[in-house]
């Protein structure tokens, strides 16, 4: 089963209290359901529509995992933290099978 990996842009921001409150929930909900954070922060180049908001790419042992990681209490509880403090873009894609040389 490929892996699948967690896409979250922020597309704004406007309450920077509650983004901090959603960051402490958010973490540990992730981590707890399986996921590796493999990067967070702010872009260092974003070309054509890309924004330069806050993205994080988390890793997950699949599809289902990181789906199962969203509808999570924890992470539900995260969701109720941010409340309407930023707009995001959030997708769950998954890994290019890897190929036999």
């Amino acid at each position: 089963m490929p892996k699948a990996y967690w896409i979250n842009t922020f597309r704004s921001i406007t309450d920077q209290e509650k983004l901090a409150a959603y960051i402490e929930l958010a973490g540990p909900a992730m981590r707890a359901a399986g996921g590796t954070f493999l990067a967070r922060g702010l872009p260092a180049a974003a070309f054509e529509s890309g924004t330069v908001e806050r993205t994080t790419l988390i890793e997950f042992d699949s599809v289902e995992a990181a789906v199962a990681a969203y509808h999570s209490p924890a992470y539900q509880e995260a969701l109720r933290a941010l409340d309407d403090g930023a707009v995001r873009d959030l997708r769950i894609i998954e890994a290019v099978p890897e190929t036999s040389a």
